[in-house]
Protein backbone atom coordinates (compact mmCIF):
# COMPACT_ATOMS: atom_id res chain seq x y z
CA UNK A 1 0.00 0.00 0.00
CA UNK A 2 1.26 3.66 -0.18
CA UNK A 3 2.25 5.76 2.49
CA UNK A 4 0.23 8.92 1.72
CA UNK A 5 0.97 12.15 3.96
CA UNK A 6 3.69 14.17 4.11
CA UNK A 7 6.80 13.00 5.16
CA UNK A 8 5.30 9.19 4.74
CA UNK A 9 7.63 6.26 3.92
CA UNK A 10 6.39 4.71 0.84
CA UNK A 11 6.06 1.16 0.85
CA UNK A 12 6.06 -0.06 -2.50
CA UNK A 13 8.72 -1.20 -5.13
CA UNK A 14 11.09 1.68 -6.33
CA UNK A 15 12.96 1.55 -9.23
CA UNK A 16 16.23 3.49 -8.86
CA UNK A 17 16.64 6.72 -11.20
CA UNK A 18 19.69 8.34 -12.85
CA UNK A 19 21.00 11.36 -11.71
CA UNK A 20 19.75 14.35 -12.60
CA UNK A 21 22.09 17.63 -12.79
CA UNK A 22 19.34 20.06 -11.97
CA UNK A 23 19.44 24.29 -12.81
CA UNK A 24 20.72 27.26 -11.43
CA UNK A 25 17.87 28.66 -8.91
CA UNK A 26 15.46 27.10 -5.99
CA UNK A 27 15.29 23.05 -6.34
CA UNK A 28 11.91 21.85 -8.03
CA UNK A 29 10.71 17.93 -7.72
CA UNK A 30 8.30 17.03 -10.92
CA UNK A 31 5.73 14.48 -9.48
CA UNK A 32 3.77 12.70 -12.01
CA UNK A 33 0.95 10.21 -10.96
CA UNK A 34 0.67 7.19 -14.11
CA UNK A 35 -1.27 3.98 -14.25
CA UNK A 36 -0.67 2.78 -18.60
CA UNK A 37 0.49 6.68 -19.72
CA UNK A 38 2.76 4.58 -21.95
CA UNK A 39 1.03 6.92 -24.71
CA UNK A 40 1.46 10.28 -23.46
CA UNK A 41 4.62 10.18 -20.99
CA UNK A 42 7.34 10.37 -23.08
CA UNK A 43 6.14 13.68 -24.88
CA UNK A 44 5.10 14.88 -21.00
CA UNK A 45 8.88 14.21 -20.05
CA UNK A 46 10.55 15.54 -23.15
CA UNK A 47 8.66 18.74 -22.62
CA UNK A 48 9.64 18.64 -19.10
CA UNK A 49 13.64 19.06 -20.18
CA UNK A 50 13.86 23.22 -20.03
CA UNK A 51 12.53 23.20 -16.56
CA UNK A 52 15.61 21.44 -15.28
CA UNK A 53 14.32 19.72 -12.42
CA UNK A 54 16.54 18.34 -9.81
CA UNK A 55 14.47 15.10 -9.17
CA UNK A 56 11.31 13.66 -10.89
CA UNK A 57 9.88 11.01 -8.91
CA UNK A 58 6.94 8.96 -11.05
CA UNK A 59 4.39 7.20 -8.93
CA UNK A 60 3.07 4.40 -11.00
CA UNK A 61 -0.39 2.83 -9.73
CA UNK A 62 0.23 -0.94 -11.39
CA UNK A 63 0.87 0.17 -14.94
CA UNK A 64 0.95 -2.71 -17.53
CA UNK A 65 2.31 -1.46 -20.36
CA UNK A 66 5.87 0.49 -20.99
CA UNK A 67 5.46 2.96 -18.90
CA UNK A 68 7.99 2.61 -15.51
CA UNK A 69 10.39 1.72 -18.52
CA UNK A 70 9.83 5.40 -20.63
CA UNK A 71 9.73 6.86 -16.85
CA UNK A 72 13.46 5.52 -16.18
CA UNK A 73 14.89 5.89 -19.55
CA UNK A 74 14.53 9.88 -18.74
CA UNK A 75 15.98 9.09 -15.33
CA UNK A 76 12.79 9.73 -12.89
CA UNK A 77 12.59 7.40 -9.64
CA UNK A 78 9.50 5.34 -10.22
CA UNK A 79 7.92 4.22 -7.10
CA UNK A 80 4.89 1.79 -7.89
CA UNK A 81 2.12 0.83 -5.46
CA UNK A 82 -2.01 0.47 -5.81
CA UNK A 83 -3.94 3.08 -8.15
CA UNK A 84 -5.57 6.11 -7.07
CA UNK A 85 -4.21 9.54 -7.99
CA UNK A 86 -4.22 11.09 -4.75
CA UNK A 87 -2.29 8.33 -2.91
CA UNK A 88 -0.17 8.40 -5.81
CA UNK A 89 0.29 11.97 -5.73
CA UNK A 90 1.55 12.26 -1.60
CA UNK A 91 3.42 9.05 -1.49
CA UNK A 92 5.83 10.57 -4.40
CA UNK A 93 5.77 13.80 -3.11
CA UNK A 94 6.80 12.20 0.57
CA UNK A 95 9.94 10.83 -1.64
CA UNK A 96 11.21 14.39 -2.55
CA UNK A 97 13.67 16.99 -0.88
CA UNK A 98 13.34 20.02 -3.64
CA UNK A 99 11.71 22.92 -1.54
CA UNK A 100 9.46 23.67 -5.01
CA UNK A 101 7.00 21.19 -6.37
CA UNK A 102 5.56 20.55 -9.55
CA UNK A 103 2.70 18.48 -10.20
CA UNK A 104 1.45 16.91 -13.45
CA UNK A 105 -0.61 14.64 -15.37
CA UNK A 106 1.10 12.25 -17.29
CA UNK A 107 -0.95 12.95 -20.57
CA UNK A 108 -0.12 17.10 -20.32
CA UNK A 109 3.09 18.53 -21.90
CA UNK A 110 4.09 22.27 -20.48
CA UNK A 111 5.02 24.31 -23.71
CA UNK A 112 8.31 26.49 -23.42
CA UNK A 113 6.64 29.82 -22.16
CA UNK A 114 4.86 27.19 -19.22
CA UNK A 115 8.48 25.82 -18.41
CA UNK A 116 9.75 29.56 -18.23
CA UNK A 117 6.83 31.07 -15.68
CA UNK A 118 7.30 28.58 -13.72
CA UNK A 119 10.97 29.06 -12.90
CA UNK A 120 10.65 32.82 -12.88
CA UNK A 121 7.67 31.74 -10.15
CA UNK A 122 9.85 29.62 -8.09
CA UNK A 123 12.41 32.29 -7.99
CA UNK A 124 10.45 35.03 -6.32
CA UNK A 125 10.50 34.72 -2.46
CA UNK A 126 7.12 36.62 -2.66
CA UNK A 127 5.57 33.08 -3.92
CA UNK A 128 6.50 31.09 -1.18
CA UNK A 129 2.81 31.29 -0.01
CA UNK A 130 1.18 30.72 -3.60
CA UNK A 131 0.75 28.32 -5.73
CA UNK A 132 0.72 28.71 -9.29
CA UNK A 133 -1.20 27.12 -12.37
CA UNK A 134 -1.26 27.03 -15.97
CA UNK A 135 -3.78 27.58 -19.09
CA UNK A 136 -5.46 24.41 -19.95
CA UNK A 137 -5.58 23.39 -23.80
CA UNK A 138 -6.53 20.26 -25.52
CA UNK A 139 -4.26 18.86 -28.13
CA UNK A 140 -7.02 18.59 -30.96
CA UNK A 141 -8.03 21.33 -33.59
CA UNK A 142 -11.86 21.18 -33.41
CA UNK A 143 -14.40 23.93 -32.37
CA UNK A 144 -15.26 22.13 -29.00
CA UNK A 145 -11.84 21.81 -28.14
CA UNK A 146 -11.70 25.12 -27.85
CA UNK A 147 -15.08 25.37 -26.03
CA UNK A 148 -13.79 23.41 -23.80
CA UNK A 149 -10.81 25.40 -22.95
CA UNK A 150 -12.74 28.86 -22.67
CA UNK A 151 -14.73 27.32 -20.05
CA UNK A 152 -11.70 25.74 -17.90
CA UNK A 153 -10.55 29.55 -18.58
CA UNK A 154 -13.99 30.76 -16.93
CA UNK A 155 -13.45 28.39 -14.16
CA UNK A 156 -10.44 29.34 -12.99
CA UNK A 157 -11.27 33.11 -13.62
CA UNK A 158 -14.84 33.11 -12.11
CA UNK A 159 -14.31 30.38 -9.39
CA UNK A 160 -10.80 29.80 -8.86
CA UNK A 161 -11.01 26.19 -9.89
CA UNK A 162 -8.14 24.84 -11.49
CA UNK A 163 -8.25 21.34 -11.85
CA UNK A 164 -5.16 18.43 -11.96
CA UNK A 165 -4.29 18.89 -16.26
CA UNK A 166 -3.43 22.46 -15.53
CA UNK A 167 -0.02 21.62 -13.36
CA UNK A 168 0.41 22.43 -9.69
CA UNK A 169 3.26 24.81 -8.87
CA UNK A 170 3.87 25.12 -4.88
CA UNK A 171 6.26 25.25 -2.07
CA UNK A 172 6.86 22.67 0.03
CA UNK A 173 6.83 24.52 3.03
CA UNK A 174 2.81 25.65 1.88
CA UNK A 175 2.46 21.79 0.12
CA UNK A 176 2.79 20.87 3.80
CA UNK A 177 1.31 23.89 5.85
CA UNK A 178 -1.97 22.84 3.81
CA UNK A 179 -2.06 18.96 4.59
CA UNK A 180 -0.54 17.96 0.87
CA UNK A 181 -3.03 15.89 -1.57
CA UNK A 182 -5.74 13.76 0.51
CA UNK A 183 -5.65 9.78 -0.03
CA UNK A 184 -8.43 9.85 -2.42
CA UNK A 185 -8.54 8.41 -5.59
CA UNK A 186 -10.63 11.27 -7.55
CA UNK A 187 -11.18 14.83 -7.28
CA UNK A 188 -8.21 15.06 -5.12
CA UNK A 189 -7.04 17.86 -7.56
CA UNK A 190 -10.55 19.75 -6.27
CA UNK A 191 -9.45 18.99 -3.15
CA UNK A 192 -5.84 20.61 -2.79
CA UNK A 193 -7.34 23.77 -4.59
CA UNK A 194 -10.14 23.75 -1.50
CA UNK A 195 -7.00 24.14 0.70
CA UNK A 196 -5.54 26.41 -0.69
CA UNK A 197 -8.27 29.01 -1.59
CA UNK A 198 -8.49 31.88 -4.13
CA UNK A 199 -5.96 34.21 -2.53
CA UNK A 200 -3.07 31.03 -2.70
CA UNK A 201 -3.36 30.73 -6.28
CA UNK A 202 -2.18 32.37 -9.28
CA UNK A 203 -2.77 32.12 -13.19
CA UNK A 204 0.61 31.35 -14.66
CA UNK A 205 1.75 32.54 -18.52
CA UNK A 206 1.92 29.37 -20.90
CA UNK A 207 -0.24 26.36 -21.71
CA UNK A 208 -0.29 22.95 -20.56
CA UNK A 209 -1.71 21.22 -23.40
CA UNK A 210 -3.26 18.13 -22.50
CA UNK A 211 -4.17 14.81 -24.84
CA UNK A 212 -7.68 14.83 -26.06
CA UNK A 213 -8.25 11.55 -26.31
CA UNK A 214 -11.01 10.62 -23.71
CA UNK A 215 -12.94 14.19 -25.06
CA UNK A 216 -12.72 12.32 -28.87
CA UNK A 217 -13.67 8.39 -27.69
CA UNK A 218 -16.56 9.21 -25.64
CA UNK A 219 -17.43 12.53 -27.27
CA UNK A 220 -16.87 16.20 -26.06
CA UNK A 221 -20.39 16.67 -24.65
CA UNK A 222 -20.84 13.42 -22.75
CA UNK A 223 -17.63 13.78 -21.64
CA UNK A 224 -18.40 17.20 -20.71
CA UNK A 225 -21.25 16.25 -19.27
CA UNK A 226 -19.65 13.41 -16.87
CA UNK A 227 -17.10 16.14 -15.78
CA UNK A 228 -19.85 17.84 -14.71
CA UNK A 229 -21.73 15.05 -12.85
CA UNK A 230 -18.75 13.99 -11.38
CA UNK A 231 -17.99 17.44 -9.48
CA UNK A 232 -21.32 17.98 -8.45
CA UNK A 233 -21.52 14.78 -6.48
CA UNK A 234 -18.16 15.29 -4.97
CA UNK A 235 -19.81 18.64 -3.74
CA UNK A 236 -23.16 16.98 -2.83
CA UNK A 237 -20.82 14.72 -0.35
CA UNK A 238 -20.48 11.38 -2.64
CA UNK A 239 -17.38 9.69 -1.66
CA UNK A 240 -14.97 10.58 -4.04
CA UNK A 241 -14.11 6.13 -4.39
CA UNK A 242 -17.76 5.89 -5.77
CA UNK A 243 -17.24 7.93 -8.28
CA UNK A 244 -14.24 6.53 -9.96
CA UNK A 245 -16.30 3.77 -11.90
CA UNK A 246 -18.68 6.87 -13.28
CA UNK A 247 -15.70 8.81 -14.03
CA UNK A 248 -14.49 5.90 -16.17
CA UNK A 249 -17.96 5.56 -18.00
CA UNK A 250 -20.37 3.63 -15.76
CA UNK A 251 -23.84 4.86 -14.52
CA UNK A 252 -23.69 7.28 -11.43
CA UNK A 253 -23.40 6.42 -7.84
CA UNK A 254 -26.25 6.82 -6.00
CA UNK A 255 -26.04 10.63 -3.87
CA UNK A 256 -27.57 9.80 -0.26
Amino acid sequence: MWAAGAGARVTGVTIGSKPRPGSAGPGLAVVIPTLNAARHLDACLAALAPLGAEELVVADGGSRDATCAIAARHGARVIVGPPGRGPQLAAAAATTRAPWLLFQHADSRLDAAACAAARRFITAPDNRTRAGYFRFALDHRHPFARWVEVWAALRCRLFALPFGDQGLVISRALYHRIGGYPPIPLMEDVAIVDRLGRRHLVALDGRNVTSAERYRSDGYLHRGLRNLVCFALYRFGVAPARLVAFYRGRPPPDAT
